[in-house]
């Protein structure tokens, strides 16, 4: 549609999903990668809406949580000409093509592919290819052995950046993210331009205003000296530049806040942001990029003013409270509306997901909607996540249960210490990972008056089949099942079950494919056979994230069953 206004016009309408669209400089053709869904090769109307009669699988990776059974088809580049409407493939195999991104004069096309003989084993040996957008021969560009997750032409076209690390072998997310720097020709060779930058080029700070972390993103400033990204630091999501020569990276846009999104305008050189922090969902923000030190942005938009004006929100503190060993973790603590200092308040643990990723300074609705119900509620970001370098993600590889334990321990220990918070009538609750610490939690002590566990890790042994990603554990768990069992039963919250005494109210989704419903079930039925005190609730057809999207009834009714399951026994 014209960017003016006016009626759209359909180019083209395709059976399938499409990534990483982008026009070509004379704007003539789109460019993008395709995959064709399964039934886009069934010619019969009728059959196109039937179950298939049977599902052959070959492959390691052949489902995804929220997408369900992937298709047969692999992504593959292609370009659409505007004025006729042709869709030409550019790009052929049986691997995946993707990330694509054009030179700046619209000849060369680069992608990213894992061509190992196994990728679903090899899941972190990514190589970049450029191939010539008229079509014709790939050439593979020469890079250390490891995942690369976005790739982007310098404005001379003679380099490319990429986002990646150079550990193939990395656990379950540890190493930083770093941007690398590699010329078209494989020279001059890849180079990490921020080796000494304990951080990840990356947006992993989560909430439920969206998906798990916002990934990454790289742009050139128009003379091609400096790289843009987003960095994750102590709670924040902040922009960066690092020099194209490589370099310390300098913080452009700091403070405690959560920017989900940039784009820098070559132009004018300015960024525009997607800004979130504690009291704010998200607005667009438009702020200069060559300054350092104090924020000098320029609000556009207010769209959430009602926020302001209709509700009332909890305060929220920033905490940094003392572990076991004396490390210092970080915590934010919201508070009641109307709170009393004077009054004994029942509290929520919330633990996060991941586990490398992290809490963060941006607006989070379920926290507010369980501090709006009287509550207490602290969320902290305990050794295993991300935000604090590769030596604080890494803490845990080999075995959870250790310090990551003692962490959310030591974060039951500060409330306790609160005047306002009645210790006995604290309460624990997470999802996914934060599951899993959930169930770890009350099988080693009996502390807490109630507990929720969500989309939960129950069983590290049967995990590993059930789930989509489940054999990613080898490299965490230093093996597999069968050469390190004792390591699986002994991290598995399912060894101790018997030990359980707090009430447990089960929330697991039907279509969770990433923690499937069977480790739910687990829970419920070792838990019931021991007369144990335990309620379980499904949701149907949802996926993992049901916190963060799905149908909204499912969404309030996931957030009253916590409510009320915690304030049945904080009476």
């Amino acid at each position: 549609m014209p960017t003016a206004g006016g009626a759209e016009k359909k180019l083209i309408e395709i059976d399938g999903a499409i990534s990483s669209m982008q026009w070509t400089p004379d704007c003539s053709h789109l460019v993008f990668c395709l995959r064709y869904n399964d039934s886009h090769f069934i010619k019969d109307e009728k059959k196109k809406k039937e179950q298939p009669v049977f599902r052959h699988i070959t492959k390691l990776f052949y489902r995804l949580d929220g997408a369900g059974f992937l298709p047969q088809d692999k992504f593959q580049v292609y370009k659409l000409e505007i004025a006729t409407c042709k869709l030409t493939k550019l790009t052929k195999g049986k691997r995946d093509n993707l990330a694509t991104d054009l030179s700046p004069d619209g000849k060369f096309i680069a992608y990213i592919s894992n061509r190992t003989k196994d990728p679903d084993i090899e899941m972190s040996q990514d190589d970049i290819f450029v191939l010539p957008l008229k079509g014709g021969k790939e050439k593979k560009i020469s890079t250390p052995e490891g995942p690369i997750h976005f790739v982007k032409f310098s404005p001379d076209g003679k380099s490319l950046a990429y986002l990646g690390h150079d550990n193939p072998d990395d656990d379950w997310g540890s190493t930083n993210v770093h941007i690398w720097k590699v010329g078209l020709n494989g020279k001059p060779k890849a180079k990490d331009l921020m080796p000494t930058f304990d951080r990840s080029a990356y947006d992993e700070s989560i909430s439920d205003m969206g998906d798990v972390g916002g990934g990454g993103n790289i742009s050139w400033s128009k003379d091609g000296k400096r790289i843009y990204f987003l960095g994750s630091d102590l709670g924040a999501t902040n922009l960066f530049y690092v020099p194209a020569r490589g370099g310390k990276p300098t913080r452009i846009y700091s403070g405690k806040c959560h920017i989900k999104g940039f784009s820098v305008s070559g132009k004018t050189q300015k960024a525009a942001l997607v800004y979130s922090d504690l009291k704010n969902p998200g607005d667009i923000q438009i702020c200069p990029t060559q300054y350092g030190g104090e924020k000098k942005a320029v609000q556009l938009t207010n769209l959430n003013s009602f926020l302001n004006k209709k509700v009332k929100l909890g305060k929220t503190k920033d905490v940094m409270f003392k572990s076991f060993d004396g490390t210092k973790v970080q915590g934010w603590m919201v508070f009641p509306p109307n709170f009393n200092p004077k009054r004994k308040y029942p509290s929520i643990l919330n633990i996060h997901g991941g586990p490398r990723v992290q809490y963060a300074h941006t607006f989070f609705h379920e926290m507010q909607y369980f501090a709006s119900q009287g509550f207490v509620v602290f969320y902290t970001n305990p050794r295993g996540g991300r935000g604090r370098g590769e030596m604080w993600a890494a803490a845990i590889s080999g075995g959870w249960g250790d310090l990551d334990y003692k962490d959310c321990m030591a974060a039951a220990d500060y409330m306790e210490s609160q005047k306002f918070i009645n210790p006995k009538k604290i309460c624990v609750t997470g999802g996914s990972y934060g599951g899993y610490m959930t169930n770890w939690m009350i099988g080693h002590t009996n502390r807490f008056k109630a507990t929720v566990t969500q989309r939960c890790l129950s069983d590290l042994k049967s995990f590993y089949g059930s789930s989509d990603i489940g054999w990613a554990l080898r490299r965490e768990f230093d093996g597999d099942p069968w050469t390190n069992k004792e390591n699986y039963e002994k991290c598995s919250p399912i060894t101790y079950y018997q030990n359980i005494k707090t009430p447990v109210l089960i929330i697991h989704s039907e279509q969770d494919l990433r923690c499937h419903i069977e480790q739910g079930e687990q829970m419920f039925a070792m838990l019931k056979v021991m007369k144990k005190t335990v309620e379980m609730v499904r949701f149907p057809e949802e996926p993992h994230g049901l916190s963060r999207h799905g149908r909204p009834d499912r969404r309030i009714a996931r957030l009253d069953w916590i409510v009320k399951w915690f304030k049945k026994y904080t009476k």
